[in-house]
């Protein structure tokens, strides 16, 4: 099967969707005939033309809450915020409204809509353009979130995003747009929550999301060569969140390291150790360990940048200290 990079994926994945349900909707700055700042939506302009494609203004707020308003009243709309800081733009909306809408309706109300977003660093664009912030949207009960780190799950989230009846964050990592993979069958679906195993091993669990996934798989294959197998999960979802798959991972390895691009400070990584400890303390033959963000703005220098998020190196050095423990 022919390969496609990650943001032609984005574009083939929303294409599938507005091919199957004329209800779908897609608005956000420069979608249409600019084909999108990212060229994730490449396309969907010139084949559903401007009735279902819709260019906004420079406002996430009105991005967001209309598409709220659409979703309410029977569309389906898939609406990007450019890049994910600006997600602090309409964070009332996101946080304080859609999420709350089915249960204070009593169901009567759904808000069946997407938040595609362009998330993380690695590109050198500066504290205001690289955060990855998948734990603001983690700490609100009601959003589910994906993060995709392959072309085959961009699409199979995607699909999974849209044909749901709760409103969904995608996080489209930016410095993964350039990546390839095998293009996914038609009728490609990943459903909602559920992990997978990136790579097999028997001597440590890499836990991973989204851009730390390649980052995990790396740091395995250095590892390997010294001895040391290391099974990397592919979480894909935070809400749902699969502990099932690393628990059973765990289960076979007995040490955990969770690669995460958030921060130390507040990151789901802290979460997924919780979980482990209260559910599966008695698996674990040595500590935990996170390898994390630094808690510090994001540096504009590569040199400076690369100190602040994970690296294959830093994952190494943990898991080499693991397995001496």
């Amino acid at each position: 099967m022919a390969d496609m990079t990650y943001r032609e994926a984005v574009a083939e994945g929303i294409a599938r969707e507005m091919r199957l349900d004329p209800t779908v909707v897609c608005l956000g700055e420069d979608i249409g005939a600019a084909e999108g700042v990212f060229k994730t939506t490449v396309g969907l302009f010139k084949e559903f033309g401007p009735t279902r494609v819709w260019d906004t203004p420079i406002s996430e707020q009105a991005i967001v809450g209309a598409a709220m308003g659409a979703a309410m009243t029977g569309l389906r709309p898939v609406a990007e915020i450019m890049f994910s800081d600006f997600l602090a733009c309409c964070w009332d909306y996101l946080a304080n409204e859609i999420p709350k809408v089915r249960y204070m309706t009593g169901g009567q109300v759904t808000v069946p809509l997407v938040v595609r977003t362009a998330n993380g660093g690695g590109l050198g664009f500066g504290a205001q353009h690289s955060q990855a912030v998948e734990n603001w949207a983690f700490t609100v009960p009601g959003l589910k979130i994906a993060a995709p780190s392959t072309p085959a799950d961009v699409i199979g989230l995607l699909a999974a995003a849209i044909r749901s009846d709760d409103p969904v964050v995608v996080f489209e990592h930016k410095g993964l747009f350039a990546s390839r993979g095998p293009a996914p069958p038609a009728g490609h679906v990943v459903p909602l929550g559920q992990a997978s195993i990136a790579r097999q091993g028997r001597d440590v669990t890499l836990v991973a999301l989204a851009s730390t996934v390649p980052i995990a798989l790396q740091a395995a294959e250095t590892l390997a060569a010294d001895g040391i197998e290391a099974e990397v999960i592919d979480l894909r979802c935070l809400v749902p969140l699969d502990m099932r798959t690393v628990l059973e991972s765990l289960a076979r390895t007995s040490r955990l390291v969770v690669v995460e691009e958030n921060p130390y400070q507040g990151g789901w990584g802290a979460t997924v150790v919780s979980i482990v400890a209260d559910e599966g303390f008695e698996l674990l033959d040595a500590p935990i360990r996170r390898v994390a963000g630094e808690c510090v703005p994001l540096p504009f220098a590569d040199s400076l940048e690369a100190q602040v998020i994970p690296t294959a190196a830093r994952v190494i050095d943990v898991v080499g200290q693991l397995a001496a423990y």
